[in-house]
């Protein structure tokens, strides 16, 4: 097992990374039922928790069949990260997360997220603040550094540790890379393979395969993975990674039919969650990624992001499965 603080998860566990408007609890119910053992909310900031901003939250839903999981947040107030993190411990997750591997802008510019890549010691203060605050095991997300120039991780993984944090997942990019370029994971081994590390060391960036999962698991020692982009559309990533760990062979892919119910699934529960506009809005975005690869499947998503009533939406997803199972279509 792997220890974060005193919550047991499974060896080489495969995380859900934290994705602004994507893992919310509609697309995490299926991440879990394909496997994922151990997931994160959307970031949430800590003034809109402050202020009690009805976005912010909405976000602390959590539900039992999730856990454990971990509510990340953001920001740069030490005052306001320390009053979020009572926020948190009240809405009873098992982990407390903090985001400093945003690399968005508007986050950015305010010292947060990845932006606090520029001042380490700021960023390992502000960390010990929080571990201080709460009884929740706090942990990291970050990235390589600001820049080429300043890939100090090796480095802040070891001073975040012995300031409290209790694992710390890394995205192997930098700042300025956004999410260009391959994401580099020599030096999330080389944390690794430092001696002074003892907490649960996670790797993120370009897991999009069993195969690049088992082979990073193996080159870089790494405790576990966390998927993110190549999870949106396809939950069944977690499945695949399990079997072919257990098996060495290829899970099937997803059929028509576990297609069309994983959007029915999401579809349903955004509604129930967000409300009937927001709910379909939102799904707008996911109905590419899960019917990506069908031949012809344009004139039925062109229905799909325009449609919006509920009931006609559940009866093209009916009508997508038929026409794609008649015409003995191997998804």
């Amino acid at each position: 097992m792997v220890s974060i603080g005193n919550i047991e998860i499974p060896d080489f566990p495969l995380l859900l990374a934290p994705m602004e408007d994507v893992s919310d609890p509609p697309f995490r119910a299926l991440c879990k039922k394909q496997g994922c053992d151990l997931m994160y909310t959307e970031f949430i900031s800590v003034e809109g928790l402050v202020r009690d901003a009805d976005k912010s939250v909405q976000k602390l839903d959590i539900f039992d069949y999730e856990r454990p999981i971990g509510i990340q947040i953001f920001g740069s107030d030490e005052k306001h990260m320390r009053k979020a993190a009572e926020i948190v411990e009240e809405a009873q997750p098992e982990i407390l997360d903090i985001n400093y591997g945003c690399p968005v802008k508007k986050v950015v510019n305010k010292m947060a997220g990845a932006g606090i890549l520029q001042d380490v010691d700021r960023m390992v203060a502000l960390t010990k603040a929080i571990v201080e605050s709460t009884d929740l095991p706090v942990t990291v997300k970050t990235r390589l550094g600001w820049d080429e120039n300043t890939k100090y991780v090796v480095d802040v993984a070891e001073r975040l540790q012995d300031v409290g944090i209790k694992a710390i997942s890394i995205h192997g990019r930098t700042r300025k890379q956004m999410y260009k370029g391959e994401a580099d994971w020599s030096l999330i081994g080389q944390i690794k393979e430092n001696p002074r590390m003892h907490i649960p060391v996670f790797g993120n960036g370009d897991i999009d395969s069993p195969e690049k999962a088992v082979e990073y698991k193996n080159r870089y020692g790494v405790d576990g993975v966390m998927i993110g982009r190549a999870s949106i559309g396809n939950p069944w990533i977690f499945r695949e990674i399990k079997h072919y760990i257990q098996t060495g062979t290829i899970h099937r892919p997803p059929s028509i039919e576990e297609r069309v119910e994983a959007a029915r699934e999401h579809l349903q529960f955004s509604l129930e969650w967000k409300g009937e506009r927001l709910g379909v809005v939102e799904m707008r975005r996911h109905y590419t990624n899960y019917f990506k690869g069908l031949p012809g499947i344009r004139a039925f998503r062109q229905k799909l992001v325009t449609e919006y009533d509920p009931d006609t939406l559940m009866e093209i997803l009916d009508d997508l499965k038929v026409h794609y199972m008649d015409a003995d279509v191997l998804a």
